[in-house]
């Protein structure tokens, strides 16, 4: 055509997973030409070709390209000839007749892809109203790490009044007795009733951890000086030598020459250049102060100490008798120190799920295993940056996030989303985008750890978390594609193994275990896609928390309400995505039982008197229900089924 601007819209209009794609602006002037070939330098997949007008198919052929479509004319098109060419999921608005300078022929158009971005251009537009607004409830969660900026009653509930779910012990920090005050500060917020939901507690052990020893004074550290790390914490130390103690005996025996040494994740760095029986000598790469009790890290290595150190012991004996919710373990290396906590909270009768924290080499060398035994991850983006080259560290994100999808198992993007809120009042603009990154790809929370713990914004912080991870809408964030929802494509006979017959199997008896997780993977996965196709929110009751989790999994549009008899199944279900879990005392049947929990939603502005919900009854313990018995239905919320006044 006359115009550059044609091979900008096909760039944009072209499938761009096919990397064979290409679009050709072809030109029949100098001026377009030159034009073209500067939008061809951005445009993805547009190569310029110069050639005459009257045959452009040739040319195209010459270079072994398969044709889809050419199109020549020499009037200006209308916006409903532009439609018939370009996709129809681009929209374009034609402005004819534009009088540009230099070519009064000239057609200008304003792409717009509203209907395959609606989401985006419906939210410009106009601001959601206030029902539209209760149908898109935050469905990820928010994990707040609490410290000396939140610790207090008033800014702790507050963090909890503006949206916080589950509150984090870092136990590197504080002592049993002021953790013990904040644990005791949430559980008065929970018996308040301030919210119909329950606040969980994560318990984040310390681990074993390499960190120098003290100073006099800090000092100060510039490129190519020498310091030197000593595991002799007997001999003192000159304080006017750049000399400090280690607190690991086997420091020496882990390092090598040439390795480089990161202090805390890396803000300074040094190179190993020799070392002796009880010394470590380094040159300084990256400069600047050196304190007391600084960590360190061995980019590429993980330090040989047990996952479990007596601390450790002590802070998990701690969390079973303050009855918190999950374990947070700090440097997991293999399986077996999940499994031997596991098995030492089954010996204490206390039902406390574990998470491991992926942040060393070893755990990630091991993940396929190390998740198989937990209950979920955390990815702990700080020590890992400082083990790996910090380009791996999104890249394991996705690793983890998708294996944990792929598990049913929640998952925890922390470090780093808000660090810049520690001291000031608004984020960058790219923390943003992490935390949108995080929700797209999957992650059931996402977490703040200094921005609440002692920042000066703390409030701000979990404001800006909870706007940005709202707003990521569901298209962008639907679930995983798993080998189930394969299965799904397949015929239900022949391709897919079907659900024993309890009344023909040969003995009468009931489904086999295997064939009850099928039976109840099977509707929730259509419990999600016929809430999906009506977009109404899914009402659950649970005594296990089991069916919540497996229809979390399956990431319907609209939130799950799931009501459980049990806190401590409520606590849990606070770090799942999508589920808002509730308290019910269930009632002798279960329309009694289904009316007050509509009660309760409509008490809370939940749901709206008129609407439907989707009632999933199913699971593996029956309520009141025959075993027998499963199914899925929609409930219409009716006036005359409840008092004057419930809503």
């Amino acid at each position: 055509g006359k115009s550059a601007r044609v091979s900008f819209f096909f760039a944009f209009a072209t499938p761009r997973k096919q990397a064979v794609t290409m679009v050709f602006a072809v030109a029949n002037s100098s001026s377009s030409a030159l034009m073209s070939q500067r939008i061809a330098t951005f445009s993805r997949g547009v190569s310029l070709k110069p050639i005459a007008r009257s045959a452009p198919t040739k040319a195209f052929r010459s270079h072994g390209q398969r044709i889809i479509m050419t199109a020549t004319t020499s009037k200006i098109l209308l916006e409903e000839d532009l439609n018939k060419i370009l996709p129809m999921s681009t929209e374009l608005t034609a402005i004819a007749n534009t009088k540009a300078k230099g070519c009064p022929n000239e057609t200008a158009f304003d792409v717009l892809e509203e209907s395959r971005n609606s989401w985006m251009s419906t939210d410009l537009k106009a601001r959601k109203s206030l029902t539209e607004r209760k149908m898109r409830l935050r469905k990820s969660k928010i994990v707040c790490t609490i410290g000396p900026s939140s610790c207090s009653r008033e800014a702790l509930f507050e963090l909890c009044d503006r949206g916080m779910n589950v509150a984090r012990l870092n136990m590197s920090h504080g002592d049993h007795e002021s953790h013990k005050k904040v644990i005791d500060l949430v559980k008065e917020y929970n018996a308040s009733g301030r919210r119909p939901d329950q606040i969980a507690l994560l318990l984040d052990t310390k681990g074993p951890e390499v960190r120098s020893g003290d100073l006099a004074t800090a000092m100060m550290l510039k490129t190519g000086d020498q310091f030197v790390f000593t595991i002799d914490r007997t001999t003192p130390i000159d304080p006017s030598e750049k000399k400090t103690t280690v607190n690991y005996d086997d420091f020496v025996n882990d390092v090598q020459v040439d390795d480089v040494l990161l202090v805390d994740g890396g803000l300074q760095s040094m190179q190993i250049v020799g070392k002796t029986a009880t010394e470590v000598t380094c040159t300084v790469l990256e400069g600047g102060e050196f304190k007391s009790r600084r960590h360190l890290n061995v980019q590429g290595r993980t330090a040989n100490l047990p996952s479990l150190t007596p601390k450790d012991w002590d802070d998990l004996e701690f969390g079973v008798e303050q009855g918190v919710d999950f374990f947070a373990m700090s440097f997991v290396h293999d399986a077996k120190v999940i499994i031997e906590v596991k098995e030492w909270l089954k010996s204490k009768g206390a039902e406390i799920a574990v998470l491991p924290k992926i942040e060393s080499t070893n755990s990630v060398m091991n993940l396929n295993e190390i998740l198989a035994a937990s209950d979920g991850a955390m990815v702990a983006r700080g020590d890992l940056g400082a083990e790996l080259p910090v380009e791996e560290v999104p890249l394991i994100q996705s690793e983890i996030v998708y294996k944990c999808n792929q598990q049913g198992k929640p998952v925890i993007v922390a470090t780093n989303m808000l660090e810049s809120m520690i001291v000031n009042a608004i984020p960058t603009r790219a923390e943003v985008a992490d935390i949108t990154v995080a929700v797209r790809e999957g992650a059931d929370a996402v977490m703040l750890s200094g921005e609440t713990a002692n920042g000066k914004y703390p409030i701000k912080a979990l404001d800006v978390m909870s706007q940005t991870a709202q707003r990521v809408p569901w298209e962008l964030a639907h679930g995983p594609y798993t080998a189930f929802i394969a299965s799904q494509t397949q015929t239900l006979r022949g391709n897919m193994r079907q659900v024993t017959d309890p009344m023909n199997n040969g003995t009468g008896g009931a489904p086999s275990s295997s064939d009850r997780e099928l039976l109840a993977q099977l509707i929730a996965y259509n419990a999600t896609n016929l809430a999906n196709a009506v977009q109404v929110p899914i009402i659950v009751f649970t005594r296990t928390g089991s069916m919540a989790a497996l229809l979390a999994h399956f990431r319907p549009r609209c939130v799950i309400f799931a009501f459980t008899n049990n806190p401590k199944v409520q606590r849990r279900m606070a770090l799942y995505r999508g589920v808002v879990a509730l308290p019910i005392e269930f009632q002798p049947t279960e329309f009694a039982t289904e009316t007050k929990a509509l009660e309760l939603l409509l008490k809370h502005k939940l749901i709206d008197m008129g609407s439907t919900v989707c009632v999933v009854d199913a699971g593996k313990r029956s309520i009141w229900r025959e075993a027998s018995v499963q199914g899925v239905r929609f409930r219409d919320v009716l006036e005359s089924d409840y008092p004057a006044g419930a809503n």
